[in-house]
This record gives structure tokens, sequence and C-alpha cells, in this order.
């Protein structure tokens, strides 16, 4: 401000930035970070760069990365003021996209914007991770936070990452190794997970004029706490997986947005399609009711949201069985869902 004819000093806190605050995140996160270190971490939080080796044991290793952030669900976290479960998200959307071609997670990065720091909320964000990190069974290598004044609406912020696997080069999981015949099995995803959210919002609390706070009919929680499920790590399921099936196992494809639709012929030779038995499960009752209170039509929910599939994995007939005792094992509900065919059109044929 001016004072006469003299400048007042100005400093960044006046300029929206409070390198206090960001000093005392760091110092909270520290412990959370170092709670997921593995045996291949070789540095701490706190440098300019986080250091790790790759596993011995693998004759020609190769690195896997992904990245992806959590979209709108975000929304949910700021209307309802928890935090503590989107970095899973973070950490799931980017680790479960890495595990597809057959590697295991080695260590996850973040990044963290907000127009102004809240250290708390910083923190529950981060702890989340940690989980996120502890559940894929991989380090929380480092990340960045972001004060960016003016860049973000008071009380928002925004998530990134990007998560680094490494698989052995004879192990690579090859589309092509899917043949006609193959057998697709489903693993149950835990709700909406990350995507669609736009669609479920303006569905489920602009038409229905549902509250976040209020009961969700036949689910008996929050339709706040409905949204907010995490996202399902499948990083421990698809290694026993691995383990138990070696290379009959063909394929296995993310179901994020786009659905089964858009999802699983990423992991389909051309001149093959799917047959998908919608009868092979119980869809769960939450894309029911947005379905019902939009209406949203089948095919839209079908490009959108999982529908009750998180993952589908693809695997030789005579190791269908072994596969979903393996999932099962692992603790996620599997069933056979259909089978690889030869091309149709439509690719993908929905039963």
């Amino acid at each position: 401000m001016w004072h006469g004819s003299k400048v007042m000093p100005i400093t960044y806190r006046d300029a929206g930035v409070d390198i206090d605050a960001a000093d005392e995140l760091v110092r909270r996160i520290g412990p959370l970070a170092r709670a997921t270190r593995t045996a291949n971490v070789v540095s701490g939080v706190g440098g300019f760069a986080g250091l790790c080796s790759v596993p011995k044991g693998l004759a020609d290793p190769v690195l896997v990365s992904g990245t992806d952030g959590v979209g709108t669900k975000l929304k949910i976290a700021f209307a309802t003021g928890v935090h503590d479960t989107v970095g899973i998200d973070l950490v799931a959307m980017s680790v479960n996209d890495v595990i597809t071609l057959g590697a295991r997670p080695l260590f996850f990065l973040d990044y963290f914007a907000t127009g102004r720091l809240d250290v708390d909320v910083g923190e529950a964000v981060v702890r989340g991770v940690a989980e996120g990190c502890r559940q894929a069974d991989c380090a929380l290598l480092g990340g960045e936070t972001a004060e960016l004044p003016g860049m973000y609406p008071d009380g928002e912020y925004d998530l990134a990452g990007f998560a680094v696997g490494v698989v052995d080069r004879t192990s690579i999981l090859d589309r092509q190794a899917v043949a006609k015949g193959d057998v697709l099995i489903g693993v149950a995803s835990s709700g909406l997970h990350s995507n669609g959210f736009s669609l479920a919002r303006r569905v489920l609390l602009d038409r229905m004029g549902l509250a976040l706070d209020g009961e969700l009919a036949d689910l008996g929680c929050t339709v706040g706490e409905a949204l907010l499920v995490p996202t399902k790590i499948y990083a421990r399921a698809t290694a026993a997986l691995c383990e138990r099936c070696g290379d009959r196992l063909h394929g296995i494809a993310h179901i994020t947005g786009g659905g089964l639709v858009d999802n699983l012929p990423r992991v389909i030779p051309d001149g093959l399609g799917a047959r998908i038995d919608l009868q092979s499960y119980a869809r769960p009752r939450l894309f029911t009711i947005i379905a019902e209170g939009g209406p949203v039509e089948e095919s839209e929910l079908r490009r959108t949201f999982n529908l009750g599939v998180g993952l589908v994995v693809i695997v030789d007939p005579s190791a269908a069985d072994e596969a979903v005792e393996a999932l099962r094992t692992a603790g996620d509900q599997a069933w056979v869902l259909g089978e690889i065919v030869a091309d149709q059109d439509p690719r993908l044929r929905f039963d």
C-alpha cells in the first residue's frame, strides 16, 4: 500500500502464496510418504527428485508409466468436506492402467494445486494418496504442492499424478495373444470409480434434486457417501493372476471413461470381437438409480460408466476357473463375463 510518498514493502504472502503453510504441509506429509517406502526406494522425501531402483531378478526389465487425474469427482469432495478418499482415486486411475501390461507398480508421484493452501485439506488429500500407494504396494516417492492465487475458487483444488511400474519384457501382455474362444473374466468395481461424474451429478443433484447429505434409497448411505466410494485398486489381484495363470493370461482392460464399449476393444486384436453377458452379474443399484432418474438411455450408460465392471481379464479357456479363484482369493468379486468371438458388427455384442 501507499503511505505518504513511500511505497510499503510487499511479501509473497501478500500476493497470496504462504510459504510457511507449504513448509508445514511438507512436514506433515513426510511420515505419510515414508510409511509407503519399499525396498526399491533409494531416496527419502524432501529433495528435488526421488530415486527408485529397478527390482532384481528381471532378465530384461521394462518401465511402464501412466498418468491421470480425478476429474469432477473432486466437486463432491469440495461440497462434502471429505478429502481423504480422492487421493486413493488418484493413485488408482494411474496404477490400474499400468497393471494392464502385466507390470507391478514401483512408485507414484502426485501434483496438488490450489488457489489458497489449507494445510489440513492438503494433508487429508495426501493421506489418501499414501493409502492408495499402500493398497498398490508401491512407494509415494514424491510430489508437488502448488499454491496458485486466482487460478482456483476458494476451497477448491486439482489433482494429477503418475505411476511407474516394471515388467520383464517377456511377460508384457500383448493383445496379439488374444484368440477366439478366450474367456472374459469380469472383476467388480467399487462404484462409479472416477468416471462419469458430470453426468451423475447432473442426474442426482440437478434433475432428481437430491442433497449430498440425503439418504439414497436402497443403498443405506448418503448420496455423497455413495459417490465418494474410492476407486478399487487391482494391483494385488493382477499380481496374483499373473503368478497363477502365467502365459495363459492374454489381456487386461481397465474399464474407465467410455465403459466396456470403448475400453475392451483396446486389448482385442483386429479381426476379433467380444460377446458380453450382462446377465452374468447384478448391476449395482446406483447405476439403475442414475438410469431411471435421468432418464439415461442404456447406450449412454454403457459409454459413460463401468456399470459394475472395473476390470476385464482375458484368459485361455483352460485358465478360466483358476483366474476366477485367484481373483477371489485376492479379495475381488470375479465371474465369467463373456468370450472372445470372431469379428462381428458391432464388435461388442451385449446379451
